[in-house]
């Protein structure tokens, strides 16, 4: 690694770290360690917003998914603005109203405790799972750049995000991830740019060789579940992203920082409609990718070509100019540790207000920050060792949907049920949708006639509607 391009990276990476921390403050409450205060802009929580949307699964999964294969995933930023849309409508509104931090006391007022705390738990071990993608990725440019051990990286990584998420709290974290933002949007640009224009034939050469081999090529457009067609990808997007901004914690959080009901509402259409050309570019940098690596093929060893989440990294390494190979390292850093850093912050959050605060419910604020911080420390630490575990996979973004999908557990299913039927669905009701729900979830793992992304619309599906038909049905008993 040129000694100019490692400068470019550490000074970002302290700068980000500098920044993060400070924020911190010694008489921080525990309410502003949580929600900011809720005094923060508009821009700046949407670009929060998008930023925790990127990360590194979308930085290099994206662009291995096209270099790999085609477009077909890009689908599922299509479907962002439905979620947009409804959030600004109706979850924002809802959350800002309801008097509490956490995405899930909304459920616990609904059904009651086990509601909230099946929620809460799948929200946990998503974020896990999200975590260990998400700096596995981070260290794979590393990894190639230097030879660093991956574990390593990963390790350093997360301590560093660690430290600063503890340090600068909620209003740490989302100024740091709108300035990551900027970095990321920008790397990612520069680099679509030096991509096209080192073709031999200039940028169209690039198109001409993509729309020969079929690579803008979105999915096949029939009614199969057993494979991952235009549709499924499509419905798969709708419901984990109408997820994200239903009841995800991540997302509410945010809603609560801006300092006004139109501010958040501006966040969430702002973050959510950024992210589709961001995405875009992600996807044209594969598909460039895959151009530049046919017409020289000579310059892609055999074993990185059989990795298509090591490609870009490589590329990033062998053929940039000194001092961008820098600021691309930095921006894929950016991507990771801003949502690496929310995660931390917002599982912290939950693991205070939906599990310390119900056996400790006169804890002081003090108790409340120590509480807040350890579990910071947890949820790091486990997202290390999921982040090694995936050393064993071919595609971060194949893996991460598929987990994401599976832990999810049809929550969407729980909360619009709550939502949307106010009085008229009972705690019975709920709980046997819950249990219909996760055990087809369960069936469609173990078995190969429906494609494992659809584990949540299914899930989701079927614990609304059984639990609508349960109270259809004893609702008449009760009435007699």
């Amino acid at each position: 690694m040129h000694i100019v391009d490692l400068i470019v990276f550490l000074v970002f990476t302290l700068g980000v770290m500098l920044l993060g921390c400070s924020f911190f403050k010694k008489k921080t409450s525990s309410d502003e360690f949580t929600s900011a205060g809720r005094s923060l802009p508009g821009w700046v929580v949407g670009m929060s917003i998008f930023a925790t949307y990127v990360s590194s699964i979308s930085y290099l999964g994206n662009p291995g998914m096209a270099f790999a294969g085609d477009w077909n995933a890009f689908v599922f930023s299509l479907s962002i603005p439905v979620a947009s849309y409804f959030a600004a409508k109706y979850f924002v509104p809802f959350y800002r109203n309801l008097g509490s931090v956490s995405a899930y006391s909304f459920l616990e007022e609904r059904f009651g405790p086990w509601a909230r705390m099946y929620a809460s738990m799948c929200y946990l071990l998503t974020q896990i799972a999200r975590m260990g993608s998400i700096l596995f990725l981070l260290a794979l440019p590393m990894n190639s750049l230097m030879g660093w051990n991956i574990p390593l990286v990963i390790v350093v990584t997360s301590i560093a995000i660690i430290v600063y998420s503890m340090m600068g709290g909620m209003k740490g974290v989302i100024w740091t991830e709108a300035m990551q933002g900027f970095i990321l949007i920008g790397g990612a640009l520069v680099c679509l740019f030096v991509l096209l224009f080192k073709m031999p034939e200039g940028p169209m050469q690039t198109f001409e060789i993509a729309m020969q081999d079929n690579k803008f090529y979105l999915g096949d457009l029939t009614t199969n579940i057993d494979t991952s067609t235009l549709w499924v990808c499509l419905i798969y997007g709708l419901f984990i992203n109408l997820q994200n901004y239903g009841i995800d914690q991540n997302y509410v959080q945010r809603y609560l920082t801006a300092k006004s009901e139109r501010e958040a509402k501006f966040s969430a259409l702002f973050g959510g409609y950024l992210y589709i050309p961001v995405s875009a570019v992600f996807f044209l940098i594969g598909t460039a990718l895959y151009a530049y690596y046919k017409v020289y093929p000579d310059l892609l060893p055999a074993d990185i070509a059989q990795k298509a989440d090591y490609v870009f990294p490589y590329f990033i390494v062998h053929e940039l100019p000194v001092g961008v190979t820098g600021l691309l390292i930095a921006s894929i850093f950016a991507a990771g540790m801003s949502t690496v850093a929310t995660s931390v912050t917002s599982s912290s959050t939950i693991i205070l207000t939906d599990y310390y605060k119900r056996f400790r419910k006169n804890a002081s604020d003090k108790e409340q920050l120590l509480v807040l911080k350890l579990g910071s420390l947890l949820v790091g630490v486990l997202g290390i060792l999921v982040a090694i575990a995936f050393l064993n996979v071919k595609s971060a973004l194949e893996a991460w949907w598929v987990l994401s999908s599976i832990f999810s557990g049809g929550m969407l299913g729980l909360f619009l049920l709550g939502y949307m039927s106010r009085k008229y669905v009972h705690n019975f009701d709920a709980i046997l949708g819950v249990v219909c729900g996760v055990l087809f979830v369960i069936w469609i793992v173990i078995t190969p006639l429906v494609h494992d992304y659809l584990s949540i619309v299914f899930g989701t599906l079927l614990i609304f509607c059984v639990g609508f038909l349960s109270a259809s049905i004893c609702n008449r008993f009760r009435k007699k």
